[in-house]
């Protein structure tokens, strides 16, 4: 599967029993649909940050999904600032995250600290959202 972003080919690495695909070069997270409520792993609070996506216009250019091909929508997360967006499948195959906007939601999502996907993140993509031992990109 290639990158959304930069058209890399992505790395599957496994988080908390869930597969997801990381682009190595831009930092980059794709979900496929229904990871993100396993990787929670708090339905309560995987539902109400679901609840929160809502559709917005936004002046960036739409990405194509990684799996269908076809133009993803733009997302906005919460309703905390500054805004956060995210990329959605139109057809609902899965999410893509830019590089620490997963950790970001996970913040503002009020998620505990000390939760095991917080630590998983953090173990895996270091504080900067990005795979241990791979450079900064340019």
């Amino acid at each position: 599967m290639n990158c959304p972003t930069c058209k890399s080919a992505m790395i599957t690495l496994e988080l908390a029993d869930v597969e997801i695909d990381h682009c190595v070069h831009c930092g980059g997270i794709w979900l496929d649909a229904g990871e993100l409520e396993l990787l929670l792993d708090d339905p309560v609070r995987a539902r109400r940050l679901l609840d929160s996506f809502r559709e917005a216009p936004a002046a960036e250019h739409p990405r194509a999904c990684p799996i269908c091909g076809r133009k993803m929508t733009k997302i906005v997360v919460g309703a905390s600032e500054p805004p956060l967006w995210i990329d959605k499948c139109r057809r609902s195959d899965g999410l893509w995250f830019d590089k620490g906007e997963l950790q970001d939601i996970l913040k503002r999502g009020e998620f505990d600290p000390d939760s095991r996907i917080r630590s998983l993140l953090a173990d895996m993509f270091g504080q900067g959202g990005q795979a241990p031992g791979k450079g900064s990109v340019p």
